[in-house]
């Protein structure tokens, strides 16, 4: 009878044991949104006095009925004076809207997120939103999913590899169990968690997020957190207005960030005190915002349905985008915590439909109403302000239903994405980890070579052939090198490229080819100089076809020649290597 494998070592290294893993966190994430929903909702009533103040027009607390709507001065300060000192002491990284955080937990830490920032970001976030903060709720569950499951796969002893798998399923239950979005959750976190669609994960993350979206429904049933009317197009003509909704609502997206980043530099330049102590000081300027625009508070789930459904004007609507562009700047900006998800989708849906009223105005009879734009403007917005394509199309067409707006929608979120990347090379998210010197489309691997450069690991040139040279002669020449293949120089020393071994052979094989020369063999590999960083070397070397590469000066002259080992001889000395320790030794000796 074969021995029974022990558990530990099945968790880690079956596949089952990371299936019965991803059941455990998505339903251990459905709870967690649960929880936290409530906590959202008790805070709204407790600071407000109503289930969302976002529609209330102004209105007094029905507990201070004498303050009036004054109370929005205070409702930030009382909130921040609690979750201030919380997030300074237990959990700085609950600062914020979230998803960052956990990006670099996967990219640069292995996955290992503290356990109590679950904890910590889920009261911050519902004191926050629920005072007035103008911030979404994906983030906060966004990092209490992941660092359930960090901490789960850490009890569990499993490898980073894994570990960040598990961080991927907290995070897609999370999001799949709050807004009622199985696919969602999944694209959302390996669109911008994992950033890969491997087979394994892309398993594990789905089933995580089919439990966490199950336990979900039983506790706020099968509805979308969004009930938005049926919508349909009226004229093929309308695609191009499409594309212009995608180049105008992109550019919203990428200014969003902007001014994001703009006002918490501002807020970081002005403020003197101590840490714990911003938001509640801070505070007073948000809730004077409140006072002047009650549209803002929280999430503002119902005022971007009234928007979607043509009950506002022109004028309004664009006061709302700018609106909440301002407003949850300054509350991530103070130190609030919260997401900026359901903003840009705030942002989109405002500027989308004052779009729609607008080509309205000037086609009337070929346009659909102002709501089409308004929604497919909301997928716009995210896409252009996160560069998440794929998620932004799953997300509008879960929340809608609606398969006859597909082709639009899909038309104006590859056109914001394209936008937003050409105004910037950050997202909303990446750039906060860019303003901390991190890059995380470096690959992970070449990430700590950062600042050195092919100078540094360049060996001798080897002796390259004259591009007259015949193919027998090349032949002979790489075969005595090894190398597989030297550069080619024209009679006046210029550069011509370089040729291969195959290349040669190819040719030798080929009767009418045989008697030419390396000249017309040669090709030019990736361009390496000097000044080039040690991770574009490695890169090009990944796909050169040799064991090396030339180095060329600024003038494109031959000066030197860059391969693996010149590299690793480089970065550790061969003496520093053939030389071992004495803990290597195994010797204890002084």
């Amino acid at each position: 009878m074969p021995a029974r494998q022990p558990l530990g070592r099945w968790l880690r290294e079956s596949s089952a044991g990371l299936v019965t893993l991803a059941l455990v966190i998505g339903a251990g994430a459905g709870l967690g949104a649960i929880a936290f929903r409530w906590l959202i909702d008790s805070g709204t009533r407790l600071f407000s006095g109503h289930a969302d103040y976002s529609i209330a027009g102004g209105e007094a607390h029905p507990w201070l009925p004498a303050l009036g709507p004054w109370f929005l001065l205070l409702a930030p300060v009382v909130a921040g004076l609690i979750y201030g000192p919380l997030v300074y002491r237990f959990a700085p990284e609950a600062r914020g809207h979230g998803v960052p955080e956990v990006m670099y937990a996967v990219a640069e830490r292995g996955g290992r997120i503290p356990l109590q920032v679950s904890g910590v970001k889920a009261l911050a976030s519902a004191l926050c939103i629920g005072s007035g903060g103008s911030v979404g709720r994906e983030g906060p569950i966004v990092q209490i999913g992941s660092a359930l499951g960090s901490s789960l796969g850490g009890l569990a002893r499993l490898p980073e590899s894994r570990l960040r798998v598990l961080v991927a399923c907290g995070a897609a239950g999370g999001i799949a169990a709050t807004f009622n979005a199985p696919l969602a959750g999944p694209f959302f976190a390996m669109e911008l968690l994992l950033r890969d669609f491997a087979m394994e994960s892309f398993g594990a993350v789905v089933l995580a997020s089919v439990t966490a979206s199950v336990v979900g429904r039983a506790a706020f049933g099968d509805v979308a957190f969004l009930d938005l009317p049926a919508f349909s197009l009226r004229s093929p003509v309308e695609y191009l207005l499409f594309i212009g909704l995608g180049i105008v609502i992109g550019a919203c997206g990428t200014l969003f960030t902007r001014v994001l980043y703009w006002i918490e530099d501002a807020c970081d330049w002005a403020w003197r005190g101590p840490e714990w102590l911003r938001p509640a000081v801070g505070g007073l300027l948000l809730g004077g915002l409140l006072l002047l625009l009650p549209e803002m508070y929280g999430v503002g789930y119902p005022v971007l349905q009234h928007a979607v459904t043509g009950d506002y004007l022109f004028g309004f609507l664009l006061l709302l985008l700018f609106g909440k562009i301002l407003a949850t700047a300054l509350t991530i900006g103070i130190g609030g915590s919260g997401g900026v998800f359901a903003p840009s989708l705030f942002v989109g849906a405002m500027g989308g439909t004052a779009f729609g009223i607008a080509v309205n105005a000037f086609l009337p009879g070929m346009t659909a109403g102002p709501g089409v734009y308004g929604l497919i403007g909301m997928g716009a917005a995210f896409a252009g302000a996160a560069g998440a394509p794929i998620t932004a199309v799953i997300v509008l067409f879960e929340l809608t239903g609606e398969y006859s707006i597909i082709l639009p929608l899909m038309t104006a979120i590859v056109i914001a994405t394209l936008t937003g990347r050409a105004l910037s090379r950050d997202t909303i998210y990446t750039l906060k980890l860019r303003r901390r010197g991190i890059d995380l489309d470096r690959r992970p691997e070449s990430r700590g070579l950062a600042g050195t450069t092919v100078a540094a690991a360049m060996e001798a040139l080897p002796e390259p052939l004259p591009g007259r040279t015949h193919l027998a002669e090349a032949a002979h020449a790489l075969a005595v090198s090894q190398r597989g293949i030297l550069p080619v120089v024209g009679d006046d020393g210029d550069y011509h490229g370089c040729v291969t071994a195959r290349a040669v052979t190819e040719a030798l094989a080929d009767d009418s080819a045989a008697k030419g020369t390396v000249d017309g063999l040669a090709e030019l590999p990736p361009l390496l100089t000097r000044e080039s960083g040690i991770p574009e070397a490695l890169a090009a070397l990944s796909d050169a076809p040799g064991t090396g590469l030339p180095v060329l000066s600024a003038e494109r002259r031959l000066v030197g020649w860059v391969t693996h080992q010149s590299i690793l001889d480089a970065l550790h000395p061969p003496a520093a290597r053939t030389h071992p320790t004495r803990e290597q030794k195994g010797t204890t000796e002084p």
